[in-house]
């Protein structure tokens, strides 16, 4: 019995209810759905794993990777997987939000960042699956083996129309809110 997308986002809010500002702590939902997770079964955490991955193949898109771009002031192929781990962090409605206008984050990150700001990161959320695995099954490589079972590739480019990131009038044409928020100011 895997882990379906509900269920994937009930372990999600599991998690999120023990953090006091999941916006700051990305790190804190990791820990916490870390626990959740290793009183799964193997399988059951295979399933979210594979859920994971089809969240990350569906977000991969130039939208929502301008976002990321303009929240973070820049944003590497490895920071916008960091900055999606930080959004499944913020729970589904904040994703779903997200993925449906990422122009929405405006209403979710806070424009005055401390001088030691280090940008809105959730590496730790890209591997909750593969720890709570090994801690439960001792074998990290067979976690791997099934959620690339069940997962789709994420393909070579992103979806959708392609944002010149350096380009503030195109960044302002599909992000206006968030340009405004970060590149006005």
């Amino acid at each position: 019995m895997g882990v379906d997308r509900d269920g994937f986002w009930g372990l999600v809010e599991d998690a999120r209810g023990g953090v006091d500002d999941t916006v700051a702590d990305p790190d804190g939902v990791a820990d916490a759905l870390t626990k959740l997770l290793g009183g799964l079964e193997a399988e059951e955490i295979a399933g979210f794993g594979a859920e994971f991955a089809r969240l990350q193949v569906e977000s991969y898109r130039w939208d929502l990777w301008a976002a990321a771009y303009l929240i973070n002031s820049g944003a590497s192929e490895d920071g916008f997987d960091s900055f999606r781990g930080w959004l499944i962090a913020q729970g589904r409605e904040t994703w779903e939000a997200a993925l449906a206008v990422p122009d929405s984050l405006a209403d979710v990150v806070d424009e005055d960042r401390p001088e030691d700001f280090e940008g809105f990161d959730g590496e730790a959320l890209l591997h909750v699956g593969s720890h709570a695995y090994k801690n439960v099954t001792g074998d990290e490589a067979a976690y791997w083996k099934a959620v690339d079972a069940q997962a789709p590739d994420l393909p070579d480019l992103p979806a959708g129309k392609e944002i010149d990131f350096d380009d503030e009038d195109d960044l302002h044409t599909h992000l206006p809110r968030l340009a405004a928020l970060y590149l006005d100011s």
